[in-house]
């Protein structure tokens, strides 16, 4: 099944509430297939949980995506909404059985007149967001978030900095899980020749373009430094950079199988932490080799958590301590089957991100200095 928890320890809290027993779970949240709540949603179900699922996203879709209103909703943290929100949350315990446990993810929408509403079906309410709710990039998109926090039974939340200042401002039980994959929604195909053409590339970075975390100064310098790049992504005509890397760009957003493809029909996948997010990991650390790619991303606490070094992680790679045999080899191929896939014939990926990581811009952009930011990682 889908990875949601971590059980053990403190954890074992959460899981009691909803692997002991099956459970009826109201779940709260983003409904859309490409979104990872959607998949916690149906990964649920799987598990064999009846779970009825309110989307407040498309009840208020309108004023949500407004070309105007939109931005102002989410700079002013949704405030402006509470109101019609907690109407329609007071509605929700009016109109439902009670059930087992409630389940609020991301929480960004319900402030605290709406948790009161749904503290009247007597059930715990679980919190679980997987962003930076605590954190200062996102300005006051949580605001209530923040507001609420005390009225959960649990806060479940991805980073030791959030897990910490949950708790410091009242949190009842706070959980820290990692991220996760999808084993339905990132299937690898069975046969790679079946990913079609236009995903099919060399170097990949599948990502949004956002504002001071020089993503595009980063891939700028690795296309400067002729590594052959391909990018996915919302945004990017933002950039200041947008003129140099438009050849380059594919398209926007990828969700479901385009994005499975977009990572399996890749010699190599680029992973960017979001520094202003406080990332030490993101979705891509777990989705990216379990849906059959190769990923490049910076060396971390939390990766060398995930992945054992040696044995399915390989730290440190740089060009001058490939063997001379192993340069002459051919870039990085596979079988054509997802089952024996990736063998290792060849360094031809990985030569370009180190050499040029190396030698050209990597203190640049990054925290620490060569080699301690770069590794590639798979699943055997």
């Amino acid at each position: 099944m889908a990875y949601i928890l971590n059980a053990g320890g403190n954890q074992l809290y959460l899981t009691q509430l909803l692997i002991a027993v099956m459970a009826n779970v109201l779940y709260i949240g983003d409904s859309s297939s490409s979104a990872t709540s959607g998949h916690r949603a149906n990964a649920l179900k799987r598990l064999g949980h009846e779970v009825v699922i309110r989307d407040p996203y498309i009840v208020f879709a309108k004023p949500l995506n407004s070309r105007w209103f939109g931005p102002i909703h989410y700079r002013t943290g949704y405030r402006l909404l509470q109101r019609r929100i907690a109407k329609w949350t007071t509605n929700l315990v009016r109109t439902l059985p009670k059930p087992d446990v409630v389940w609020v993810d991301s929480g960004e929408l319900l402030g605290p007149t709406c948790l009161a509403a749904l503290r009247k079906f007597g059930c715990p309410i679980v919190l679980y967001n997987v962003d930076d709710p605590t954190g200062k990039r996102d300005g006051r998109r949580f605001d209530m978030v923040i507001k609420s926090l005390q009225a959960y039974d649990c806060v479940v939340v991805v980073r030791r900095e959030t897990e910490e200042e949950c708790r410091r401002l009242g949190a009842q039980r706070v959980i820290r899980v990692l991220r996760s994959y999808d084993e339905e929604a990132h299937k690898p195909y069975v046969y790679t020749k079946d990913v079609p053409s236009k995903y099919v590339s060399e170097v990949v970075f599948i990502g949004t373009w956002m504002r001071h975390e020089k993503r595009d100064e980063f891939l700028l310098e690795l296309l400067n430094q002729g590594v052959p790049l391909s990018i996915w992504g919302d945004r990017w005509k933002k950039s200041p950079n947008w003129a140099a890397l438009e050849a380059v760009y594919c398209g926007g957003a990828l969700g479901g199988r385009d994005y499975v493809a977009a990572i399996q029909g890749a010699k190599l996948c680029l992973g960017l932490l979001s520094k202003g997010n406080r990332d030490l990991h993101t979705q891509r650390s777990l989705e990216v080799p379990f849906a059959g790619g190769l990923l490049c991303a910076e060396r971390t606490t939390e990766h060398q958590e995930i992945y054992e070094e040696g044995k399915e992680a390989v730290f440190g790679l740089m060009l001058r301590s490939v063997p001379p045999s192993a340069k002459r080899c051919s870039p990085m191929t596979h079988s054509g089957k997802a089952s024996d896939w990736p063998v290792w014939s060849g360094c031809g990926p990985l030569e370009w991100a180190t050499r040029t990581s190396a030698a050209v811009f990597w203190p640049k952009y990054f925290s620490t200095s060569w080699p301690e930011q770069l590794y590639a990682y798979r699943i055997l």
